[in-house]
């Protein structure tokens, strides 16, 4: 008997939004979620942030974080063990430009007492014409100019702006200066940290961290546009340290466009699901069907026993899968 069948085996949970308030966000987020306000704009909408609750399943009513500690291997897997869910997966809805900034490494992190560093990448659910994003600083441009170029309220000239498109995928690693312009919707997947070092506000009365940015960025990133590769049955989208993310077209019930355990390596370790597109239902052995529609997300524990997605129609879904971190940084 192996370890997986030693150990408790739990039942995948549907798990609720946090919606976060952000200065650069949207009033109103629909038609991605029915959520409205009348006071500070949203801006991030949290899917495995420590505050979500899930509900669904044998936790339902629980908050992440609390159930990660409770359950511990049963939920995250042996290689992600900690006191909070290894990823912070996030939908961004930027109305206006997010600040210049960039985060620590790893090792920076730890140098300040921090347990991790912040290595990201963004998937574009939606991006208007013209949309685009900023990975690092234009090639030749000096540090002692990047920091003249923020005394100067000139940052913003120093960068490298990429096009999105839809379905772009770009992985942002721990050092690369970036901004986000308004124009589109983002499905980010990132270290579970919040460590931020804002570099440039537009003007905006929130502290900078300069010492501390200039500290982090890095003059050579591998930030850019990730492209996809066909496998079978799905698309991989990126596999790097830390995640990898896949997008599955499910057409109909039909075993074959089923997305499960029986689908891929990943038998030991957590997965987020998040559905893009259409409705779909999760099934496992022993538990409840959990539906599941447009921009709702599950997760499903590492010890789940046999378990499948489908849809009776479309869905589109995204798996985000927790790797393990790139030690030399």
């Amino acid at each position: 008997m192996n370890d997986r069948n030693q150990s408790k085996l739990l039942q995948p949970f549907r798990i609720a939004p946090f919606f976060r308030t952000r200065i650069w966000g949207f009033d109103d987020l629909s038609p991605w979620f029915d959520f409205k306000t009348a006071g500070e704009p949203i801006g991030e909408v949290w899917l495995t942030g420590d505050q979500c609750v899930a509900d669904s399943g044998q936790f339902a009513g629980q908050a992440l974080n609390d159930i990660v500690r409770s359950q511990g291997a049963a939920l995250v897997g042996k290689e992600h063990l900690g006191e909070t869910y290894p990823l912070l997966v996030k939908v961004l809805f930027p109305k206006e430009k997010l600040s210049v900034q960039v985060h620590p490494d790893d090792a920076m992190a730890r140098n300040y007492g921090q347990p991790r560093g912040k290595t990201e990448c963004w998937y574009a659910l939606d991006a208007a014409p013209g949309a685009q994003v900023a990975l690092g600083i234009r090639p030749g441009v000096e540090g002692e100019e990047v920091r003249a170029a923020i005394h100067d309220s000139m940052l913003e000239d120093l960068l490298a702006w990429l096009p999105v498109d839809q379905q772009d995928m770009i992985y942002v690693d721990a050092g690369t200066v970036h901004a986000i312009a308004p124009g589109v919707v983002l499905l980010e997947t990132q270290q579970n940290s919040d460590l931020t070092y804002r570099m440039y506000d537009y003007g905006r009365p929130r502290d900078l961290h300069v010492d501390l940015s200039m500290e982090a960025m890095r003059s050579h990133t591998n930030a850019g546009k990730v492209k996809p590769v066909p496998e079978k049955g799905h698309t991989k989208l990126i596999d790097v340290p830390y995640f990898r993310l896949d997008r599955f077209a499910l057409n109909n019930s039909s075993a074959e466009n089923a997305l499960g355990s029986a689908n891929g390596e990943f038998t030991d370790r957590t997965q987020v699901l998040f559905v893009s597109a259409g409705h779909a239902t999760l099934y496992a052995d022993g538990a409840a069907p959990v539906a599941l529609d447009r921009c709702q997300t599950a997760i499903v524990p590492s010890s789940t026993s046999a378990w499948w997605l489908k849809s009776a129609d479309h869905a589109e879904v995204i798996r985000i899968v927790p790797q393990p971190g790139n030690a030399s940084k």
